[in-house]
């Protein structure tokens, strides 16, 4: 929602309980404006009133808009505000009737919903249903309990499959927004980790197989609350690899060639990771609660800041399409998906049989 008199728009706010008692509603603003609010609060059916400051996050990519936090003090009386509304603060503040948010995080939640929650953002365009099933599918196996998928339009198919998922209750899907600073406060709260990653990325262990037996590996080699990094590893399926004797074949399931997509089982061969591209476009896992301004391939502001994880421990695996430098003689031999196979191919198979996007005479 739009703000009279600014170039700022508003899209959730929370409690913020941390270093200072505040309301923080997360918004897109136009940098070269002035960064100054008047912020209205409800509490117990009366109206108060404070000052408000925008924060705008560093990383904006030199865009005229960035995404910024607008930091609304507590007036006195008003401890426990129910929505707020953000004016301009100037003389016209006051001429139109504000549309008012939600403040959401009330709590400090002890009782946290789920162990792992997936943060992806943003989906638009997007028609890779077969890819789609399989991260999702994979990301259960991995122990996630909710993903929440940042959505501004995608084909008919892939919105079949976000139907099915919403309706069992393993995904939420919102508006394209700055997602990621959303995602991280919405779950604040009711999640014990949260990771910030896309679609077509999968962060997987290699000598455990859950998120929920590498975590306490990583806590214990790195530290609690810290932001642990994965390194990124792309598995271009644009590129063709002959298989040596002593690799396994690519997995295809019968009627997957008719669903759209790529199928991440028959592209096992990845980019060698090189001093050019050894720290690039990683994601992340954090404790939400110590995280105060996500970027995409990292934190901007944290209490314990990031660290990376050795590759042998855990790395990222990214199925997308290859790029004009990466060739086929070049490429590494990775199974470590296959060992996920078996699992993941039935669980696949289920959600397309279930969701029609199987042909029936297979």
């Amino acid at each position: 929602m739009a703000v009279n008199g600014k170039k700022t728009l508003l899209l959730s706010a929370y409690m913020e309980h941390r270093k200072k008692r505040q309301v923080r509603v997360v918004s897109i603003v136009q940098r070269s404006e002035g960064q100054n609010y008047r912020c209205r609060m409800c509490c117990n059916e009366k109206l108060y009133f404070s000052k408000g400051v925008g924060d705008i996050h560093s990383d904006h990519f030199g865009f005229s808009y960035g995404t910024a936090d607008i930091m609304c003090d507590l007036p006195e009386g008003c401890e426990t505000p129910s929505h707020i509304a953000v004016t301009d603060d100037g003389p016209s503040s006051d001429l139109h009737e504000p549309v008012y948010l939600e403040v959401k995080n009330q709590n400090k939640s002890v009782a946290l919903s789920y162990n792992f929650t997936v943060c992806i953002s943003t989906m638009y365009d997007y028609n890779n249903v077969l890819q789609l099933v399989q991260s999702l599918e994979m990301m259960q196996l991995l122990g996630v309990g909710r993903v929440a998928i940042y959505k501004r339009d995608c084909s008919p198919e892939t919105q079949r499959v976000l139907d099915y998922y919403t309706k069992k209750g393993d995904i939420q899907y919102y508006g394209q927004i700055p997602a990621l600073t959303d995602c991280l406060y919405r779950y604040m709260y009711q999640s014990k980790y949260v990771s910030l990653q896309d679609i077509d990325e999968l962060i997987l262990p290699q000598s455990v197989d859950s998120w929920s037996d590498l975590l306490p590996q990583l806590e214990k080699k790195y530290g609690v609350d810290k932001c642990y990094m994965f390194q990124n590893n792309v598995f271009p399926h644009t590129i063709t690899v002959p298989l040596s004797a002593s690799q396994k074949q690519p997995i295809e399931s019968p009627g997957w060639e008719f669903v759209p997509g790529v199928n991440i089982l028959a592209h096992l061969h990845q980019r060698p990771v090189t001093g050019k591209n050894k720290y690039g476009n990683s994601k992340v896992i954090v404790n939400p609660r110590a995280v105060f301004q996500p970027t995409v391939h990292g934190l901007l502001k944290s209490e314990k800041g990031c660290t990376w994880v050795d590759r042998d421990i855990a790395r990222m695996y990214h199925t997308r399409a290859g790029t004009p430098d990466m060739k086929a003689d070049q490429l590494d031999y990775d199974g470590r998906l296959l060992k996920y196979s078996d699992r993941l191919i039935s669980a696949v198979n289920t959600v397309l049989n279930e969701t029609g996007l199987l042909p029936s005479e297979v």
